[in-house]
């Protein structure tokens, strides 16, 4: 399935210039004049053309032969792709030849229970006592900077030369310097008799050595657990991602891979299921000291230099996931059974610290066709702090892409009829979607080859409905875990009660703002600060969309021009019609949503009783663009229906006059949506300026007198002299602070740590 090379283009040729032909004589014209002197002169242009097509060949061959070969191999090869579609490997699965091992020193090795890990640098102290727990065989595998004299006793170690004399499909697709190139071990433990795989790094230590103690290895025979399992309820079919460590004791962390809009649901279940085991071919272990955070969580919460030592509940049951429901999984800590073995399989066209999240849910969601499920288990492991830096930029297409992702696979549906099948028409439709590229389409192609090529057997396909309507959870069925308080790391102390009410105010604020939408737009760099918007106010309001001057697709940020940006809003809200209200807010205005709760949800909200937002101009006299704005709101006026009319000129009643707003912040309830849309459609294509728009639009949908004076406290100053002032003016006591410059991660974090004050749990979530 590897790309053909393209022909090298050849040299083009000069054109060959022909002798011109000899013009026979008219007969009837008088003859040419044969004298060279006279003759140069009468066919100077001729001359003159000529010498300049020879020139121009002799240029263009010049600067074709010194240009760079592979520079238009690679220009043309670009070119070609851009314009290629995406194409379905086509595999005859019965023709596959067996691939045996007959290269390296392990060729008549078997083992069942194996951990595979990736190492680059020499043995660490959790590794060695790895290699020492019993009946478990430790694969290690290199990379580009594992150093050459690698070795552990006890342990197999993969060097690339070794990797690469395997014969395995999957080495022509792999990077050199990554850690997806365990995807090789995961295949060398399969053709050597691998029926567990232990998916581990080399920082983590097992806690008391035994692997056993923590998961169910065995899910067959005398020695499997005959048990049912907690398992989440289904009852809420929206419910489609949910964060484990609340159920381990740990309330304000949160797992890599979980969407950022998800991480303010910090409440316990009310009650989950229970499901017979056996079923638990994934099974995700938790880690105690550092367990699997994202950089947001790590940067914001990391207190100078001290390493994080969080711990979770181990008394906590384990936990399964019902079909439609996933959770993150990770490749450091994660017992695989056979049956999920083709679930191994690491993305190489995403970033390292995405690869493994997304093979996660890419593998949770075809688990489910085979009848199979994800479980997840008390502390597994200690992982080490190490103080390492974590890449924001590595995660950015994570946070951008895992929520579109969930959505995608819990909706995706196959008609195929085995499982190889549906598993590569899986990475096709990612690819086509985008959330990988054709190489991992191809990836996925030589994976599927070299599992049936070592002897691996795919699963068989179970009947299920996944469309069927869920079974009803009768009282009897439903089952109450209240897990424990741990103490975490909180504002560089230990946790205590005061959390508690912390955890408390932020389930209000939710349950209060929790369907409203906010509409952001940037004025500054949107595509380094949408997603920090996102997770500071995405905690609390039913969601946050983005507008900037920019389209960015990737990063879900919406275009729209400032000025006019009101005409968006209708669309906004069709996209969201069970909506109770819609908030909107320029990122120059810091919104303190906690001194909101006291407001009416069903009023309007705008700034007219903060004068310095708030004016009403004359346009006798005025500027052009005054006088040509009044003139559009009268023509919008004398258009409007009574009700809308009569409304605004009770409080306007001079057409001399024209009121404007700057319009930073306003909220607009469920009941005002229908009159907001249709005044947007009077003013149709006129050119009205937002801050002339919006006062217009309120005065004409209700009397002032009813407005909600909640924006009426805010702090409100002229922009700011220096980069620092702004700084000084902040109040947690008003309900909003305008204004705020936030244009960098940077910055983000500044802000959040003086929000604190007023959210404190705040420096726990981003």
């Amino acid at each position: 399935m590897l790309v053909q090379d393209r022909a090298v283009p050849k040299s083009p040729k000069p054109p060959r210039i022909r002798k011109l032909p000899t013009v026979q004589p008219n007969r009837l014209s008088e003859p040419k004049n044969l004298d060279f002197s006279a003759w140069v002169p009468d066919n100077c242009y001729r001359i003159v053309t000529i010498l300049v097509l020879i020139l121009t060949i002799a240029a263009v061959f010049f600067i074709y032969s010194s240009t760079n070969t592979a520079f238009l191999l690679c220009l043309q090869s670009e070119t070609q792709s851009a314009v290629d579609s995406i194409s379905l490997p086509q595999i005859n699965w019965n023709s596959i030849k067996p691939i045996p091992d007959r290269t390296s020193p392990y060729a008549n090795f078997r083992s069942e229970q194996w951990a595979v890990v990736s190492v680059s640098n020499y043995p660490s102290d959790a590794l060695k006592k790895m290699v020492k727990i019993k009946g478990w065989q430790v694969l290690a595998i290199g990379n580009s900077r594992t150093p050459s004299d690698w070795s552990l006793k006890g342990a197999i170690f993969l060097s690339l030369d070794m990797q690469a004399n395997l014969g395995f499909r999957v080495v022509d697709h792999l990077p050199y310097d990554s850690y997806v190139r365990k995807s090789v071990g995961y295949l060398f433990a399969i053709q050597h008799g691998a029926k567990k795989i232990f998916d581990a790094d080399d920082r983590g230590e097992v806690i008391d050595n035994d692997l056993g103690k923590h998961f169910d290895v065995e899910l067959v025979g005398e020695g499997a657990r005959q048990e049912v399992i907690l398992q989440y309820s289904h009852d809420n079919p929206n419910r489609t991602v949910v964060n484990p460590y609340i159920h381990f004791g740990q309330r304000s962390v949160w797992p890599r891979g979980l969407p950022l809009e998800n991480v303010g649901d910090v409440g316990h279940e009310e009650f989950y299921t229970e499901v017979f085991g056996g079923k638990q071919f994934i099974q995700q272990g938790i880690s105690n000291g550092l367990p699997d955070v994202d950089s947001v969580f790590y940067f914001t919460r990391k207190s100078g230099l001290e390493a994080f030592d969080i711990r979770f509940d181990e008394h906590a049951p384990k936990v399964a996931f019902p079909q439609g429901m996933m959770v993150p999984l990770n490749s450091f800590n994660t017992l695989y059974h056979s049956s999920a073995f083709w679930a191994l399989m690491l993305p190489v066209s995403v970033s390292t610290m995405a690869s493994d999240v997304l093979r996660g849910y890419w593998g949770q969601r075809l688990l489910w066709e085979i009848g199979g499920n994800v479980a997840v288990y008390p502390p597994t492991v200690h992982r080490y702090d190490r103080i390492e830096a974590y890449p924001f930029s590595e995660e950015k297409d994570l946070h951008v892409n895992v929520g579109r992702l969930i959505k995608f696979l819990v909706s995706w549906r196959s008609n195929k009829h085995r499982l190889f099948e549906k598993i590569l028409e899986l990475s096709y439709a990612m690819a086509e979607v985008g959330f990988w590229t054709e190489q991992d389409l191809k990836f996925t192609a030589a994976w599927l080859q070299d599992l049936i090529a070592i002897g691996y057997q795919q699963p068989r396909l179970m009947t299920l409905e996944l469309d069927r309507p869920r079974a009803n959870i009768g009282h009897g069925d439903r089952k109450e875990f209240i897990p424990q308080k741990l103490p975490s790391v909180h504002l560089a102390v230990e946790e205590t009660g005061v959390v508690s009410s912390e955890i408390g105010n932020l389930i209000r604020w939710r349950k209060n703002f929790g369907n409203i939408v906010l509409i952001m737009f940037c004025n500054g760099p949107a595509e380094r600060t949408a997603l920090e918007w996102r997770l500071l106010y995405g905690r609390v309001f039913k969601t946050v969309v983005i507008f900037s001057a920019l389209k960015n697709s990737d990063l879900a940020i919406e275009e729209g021009q400032l000025d006019q940006i009101y005409k968006h809003l209708p669309k906004i809200f069709d996209r969201f019609s069970s909506a109770d209200g819609f908030l909107f807010l320029e990122d120059d205005t810091v919104l303190n949503y906690w001194n909101l709760l006291q407001a009416d949800k069903t009023k309007l909200w705008i700034t007219d009783k903060v004068s310095m937002s708030w004016s009403t101009a004359s346009t006798k006299g005025s500027s052009d663009w005054y006088s040509k704005q009044a003139e559009l709101v009268r023509k919008v006026v004398s258009t409007m229906p009574v009700h809308f009319q009569v409304n605004y000129r009770e409080v306007v009643r001079s057409d001399q006059s024209l009121t404007i707003c700057s319009s930073e912040i306003f909220y607009i309830p469920r009941r005002f949506v229908a009159d907001f849309v249709d005044l947007v459609n009077l003013v149709g294509h006129l050119d009205i300026h937002q801050k002339v728009s919006i006062p217009m639009f309120f005065l004409s949908m209700d009397s002032p007198q009813n407005f909600d004076s909640v924006l009426s406290t805010m702090v409100y100053k002229p922009e700011p002299q220096s980069a620092n002032s702004s700084w000084t003016h902040y109040s947690t006591h008003a309900p909003a602070v305008h204004p705020w410059k936030v244009s960098s991660e940077q910055e983000f974090i500044k802000l959040i740590r003086i929000m604190g004050e007023g959210d404190p749990l705040l420096t726990e979530l981003v």
